[in-house]
């Protein structure tokens, strides 16, 4: 028997906390696989902002010719938003956590879940470094809380990864397994470790390219050049770490640091002075590129970046490539 049959009640309603790049990307997603979403954020710019970059993703496919005007309008139909308080999810079956990977934060959202949910509505993280235990010691229902990490961009990368906490059950384990091969992706089962499978191996990659660029062995345009070419990887670390977002980038590290106590995992400093002055990569338009605001997916010919002194310079390449 094949894993999506082993939990027979697939949700039909799914809840969404937080509505940033993540958590619409995942409600992009799950919307057009003809699900309802409830998308819920603190703040009501962010819900605008947010349900407005997955407009602008579905014209892009409308665009494209890879997604029907109609079937646009009706994955746009299935997202149903609010903003303040959680008891707005109350009705939803399954909930998947999306905010900014900060423990403290994640426990209070799960804290505020575990009063406003049903007894059997099954909480998961999209964490992608913060104990899964951990995190479900926020509750009162732990074997209702399981790890179930999107990879970015959502609608597009086949991977989720699901990760059991101490206390997870396995009917928990399999419904999250069932419901993200529901949505056409693979799964692959991590340990409750810090940075699960993918993030543990990639950050510290990410991050030895902030020290190469530091230590100016390479321009961030070979740098990147060097591993797509070199290692066949579809994007380079620098522009992966773009896309993923340098804040976020610099949360896991910080996370794996602290969890391991591993020199290895120290954040590079030339990382850390990029988050310090808010270049933050894709989601702001600028990091170690820039990128049009329009198209998030192309990156400009000027890609400024800075030294370990902290000055700008940029390269007057003219090459471009996208993720």
């Amino acid at each position: 028997m094949c894993a999506s049959m082993m939990y027979q009640h697939l949700p039909s309603v799914i809840g969404i906390v937080g509505s940033g790049q993540m958590g619409c990307g995942i409600a992009q997603a799950i919307a057009q696989r003809g699900l309802t979403v409830l998308l819920n954020d603190a703040s009501p710019t962010a819900i605008e902002k947010g349900l407005n970059g997955v407009k602008k993703a579905l014209e892009r496919l409308v665009r494209k010719g890879t997604v029907a005007p109609d079937d646009a309008a009706a994955t746009l139909g299935r997202i149903h938003t609010s903003h303040g308080s959680v008891e707005a999810l109350r009705g939803a079956d399954f909930i998947i956590e999306a905010v900014a990977e900060d423990e403290a934060l994640k426990k209070e959202v799960f804290r505020n879940l575990d009063k406003a949910t049903r007894v059997g509505t099954i909480l998961a993280s999209n964490t992608s470094s913060i104990s899964i235990t951990r995190i479900a010691s926020a509750t009162t229902k732990p074997h209702r809380v399981v790890g179930m990490h999107f990879m970015h961009p959502a609608t597009v990368v086949p991977l989720v990864e699901v990760a059991k906490g101490m206390h997870t059950s396995q009917q928990t384990y399999e419904s999250a397994r069932s419901f993200a091969e529901h949505l056409g992706k693979t799964v692959c089962v991590s340990l409750d470790r810090p940075g699960f499978l993918v993030y543990r191996l990639l950050m510290p990659l990410i991050n030895e390219a902030f020290f190469l660029l530091s230590e100016g062995v390479g321009t961030a345009e070979d740098i990147d050049r060097s591993m797509r070419l070199g290692t066949n990887m579809q994007a380079g670390p620098l522009r992966m770490a773009d896309n993923i977002g340098l804040d976020t980038c610099l949360n896991i590290m910080r996370t794996l640091y602290s969890q391991f106590g591993d020199p290895k995992y120290r954040p590079c400093p030339l990382l850390v002075q990029y988050v310090d002055g808010g270049l933050l990569g894709v989601k702001n338009g600028r990091g170690v590129f820039q990128y049009d605001p329009s198209m998030h997916d192309v990156v400009h010919a000027q890609q400024p970046h800075l030294n370990i002194s902290g000055s700008t310079r940029s390269s007057a390449s003219s090459t471009s490539y996208g993720i």
